[in-house]
């Protein structure tokens, strides 16, 4: 039994509720063996590290990464996702006119910025998008999501030990330094932290930009308010993350008690699925839900998590998406879908996107 959570307050009541944990081994249909073969989200929802941890080890580890993963670090990356901006939109006045906006802008500035924090060769970047891609689908075979995830483990091993012999002014050097008193992470940890960053790094934040171009050239009345100055960037931002959540569904949470929700009891041991998508368009709780208004006021949403799993890299997506849509725009204020454009969306109820965006300046 899973539950989908998808009213707002009830979602963000039990994102903060003690009695709903991360840990699988809560989950009675994964500790009894009921799984269905091959299941593609098993290993997403079993890497070892913060997404899967409650309470105090929940606390030891995001203490520990919070070492290394500090607001100050991420402040100073603010030049070099301007300068990463520019280059790419420079490349895109290469082109004929007509791109693909998520191949050529929106996946690779995420993408390089999270490859350079982490410390990961860039040769090696494109391989750890696909592994990614494939690990938070919901329709990959048995066989493509345990590749992914062997996969995915195998190269950012392959970084741990690289950086442990020859050190870097990186995120994964930091990381293997963070220590509290002899505490320190574990080999285990330190892969399945790093996967966590690398997924939520580049594919919610390509999501990001994808969605937030999406939505205001389908709105050119919020296009305008935003390029003559009467809203921001920022406005944007946030409208995207409420309309179009970049993260559909979470997977997953377990009760650890009965939890009584309304009329109905969530009984010990079932799964509940976060539906950040469908929270962000409960008319129950925003007015004219369905409608993307820059000037929502006011614009408080779930899209980036609440309570103690609430999302570490949340400054760091915004800033790219801001700086990004910025300097696409003051680039390209007259940018269009193409005519013979047909969105689709992505194969995954955990990524929330469309698998192309194609835009014409």
């Amino acid at each position: 039994m899973v539950w989908a959570i998808t009213h707002h307050d009830t979602l963000q009541e039990l994102l903060a509720d003690p009695r709903v944990g991360k840990n699988p081994q809560l989950w009675t249909t994964f500790t009894e063996g009921r799984l269905p073969k091959g299941w593609p989200l098993l290993n997403f929802v079993t890497v070892p590290g913060m997404v899967t941890a409650d309470g105090a080890d929940h606390r030891r580890l995001r203490g520990l990464v919070s070492q290394a993963f500090t607001p100050r670090r991420i402040a100073e990356l603010q030049p070099a996702i301007e300068a990463r901006t520019v280059a790419l939109l420079d490349d895109i006045a290469g082109l004929d006119g007509e791109f693909d906006l998520r191949e050529h802008f929106a996946y690779p500035l995420p993408m390089q910025v999270i490859g350079e924090l982490l410390g990961l060769p860039p040769k090696q970047q494109d391989a750890l998008h696909e592994l990614s891609d494939t690990l938070v689908s919901s329709s990959a075979t048995p066989e493509a999501a345990i590749a992914a995830q062997q996969g995915l483990q195998a190269l950012l091993a392959s970084v741990v030990a690289a950086k442990r012999a020859e050190p870097g002014d990186d995120l994964t050097t930091d990381l293997i330094a963070a220590r509290e008193a002899d505490d320190r992470l574990s080999e285990p940890e330190l892969v399945g932290t790093l996967l966590l960053m690398l997924v939520a790094g580049h594919e919610t934040t390509l999501n990001l930009i994808t969605n937030a171009v999406r939505a205001l050239l389908a709105h050119p009345d919020q296009l305008r308010l935003v390029l003559d100055g009467s809203a921001s960037w920022s406005e944007v931002v946030e409208e995207t993350l409420r309309y179009d959540s970049p993260v559909g569904q979470f997977p997953l949470r377990y009760a650890a008690e009965d939890i009584t929700v309304g009329d109905v009891v969530i009984r010990r041991g079932e799964a509940l699925l976060a539906s950040y998508a469908a929270a962000g368009r409960d008319s129950g709780h925003y007015e004219d839900a369905d409608r993307f208004d820059l000037t929502r006021r006011p614009n408080r949403h779930l899209s980036l998590g609440h309570g103690p799993h609430f999302c570490l890299g949340s400054g760091l997506a915004r800033m790219e998406a801001e700086t990004a849509l910025r300097h696409l725009f003051e680039r390209y204020p007259g940018l269009a879908l193409a005519k013979d454009a047909r969105p689709e969306p992505i194969g995954s109820f955990v990524s929330n996107s469309v698998r192309t965006l194609r835009v014409t300046v």
